[in-house]
């Protein structure tokens, strides 16, 4: 008997029950590819952010200045954290106007309040994160940086908190720090005793 010709039109695929295993296993491997582009969205984003930070800080160093000091570096911060106050004028003299209702661009205003507060809030606790241009050597890898977010990793940051500006404490307190060890000595030395 003759072979049946086959079709050549495209063959149907089989349709899959939305109960079988194969159906959990497309659906699994579809969260699995969500997840890791979410996650790669938000790594991007937060490079991006941090890029950002570290090209103002670079258009912000002089040239011809070979080393920066502690005092230097807080100086720049500061200046950082105050970089929205241009856009903030410009948001209160638009509000200010009389004749509108509301308050025009509220949710900038918000962002640009919380970003402030938090990264002063930074600066002033833990450390507020900056390029290590205090260290002539990452100073010099810092400055040749073009601005590839790939290279980010040779950059080496450095924490720099407003309280650890001052370069040793006051005389005062490493006087009371003193009496109270004294004090501590004396009570471990009496409770020997006993």
């Amino acid at each position: 008997m003759p072979k049946g010709r086959k079709p050549k039109g495209p063959v149907e695929k089989k349709v899959i029950h939305p109960y079988s295993r194969k159906a959990a296993y497309l659906a699994r491997d579809a969260i699995k590819q969500e997840r890791k582009e979410k996650l790669k969205g938000e790594k991007a984003q937060r490079l991006n952010l941090v890029g950002e930070k570290l090209l103002w800080f670079q258009n912000q160093l002089n040239p011809d200045k070979p080393e920066y000091t502690r005092q230097d570096a807080c100086e720049i911060t500061e200046r950082y954290l105050q970089r929205f106050d241009g856009e903030l004028e410009q948001i209160e003299l638009a509000n200010s106007i009389k004749g509108r209702q509301g308050r025009q661009h509220s949710s900038r205003e918000a962002i640009i309040k919380q970003t402030i507060e938090r990264e002063r809030a930074q600066y002033e606790g833990n450390g507020f994160e900056i390029p290590d241009i205090i260290n002539a050597k990452h100073l010099k890898i810092f400055r040749e940086w073009n601005g590839d977010l790939k290279k980010l990793p040779c950059i080496k940051m450095r924490k720099l908190s407003a309280k650890g500006s001052d370069s040793k404490p006051s005389t005062v307190s490493q006087d009371t720090h003193m009496e109270e060890e004294n004090e501590e000595d004396k009570s471990l030395d009496s409770d020997s005793d006993l």
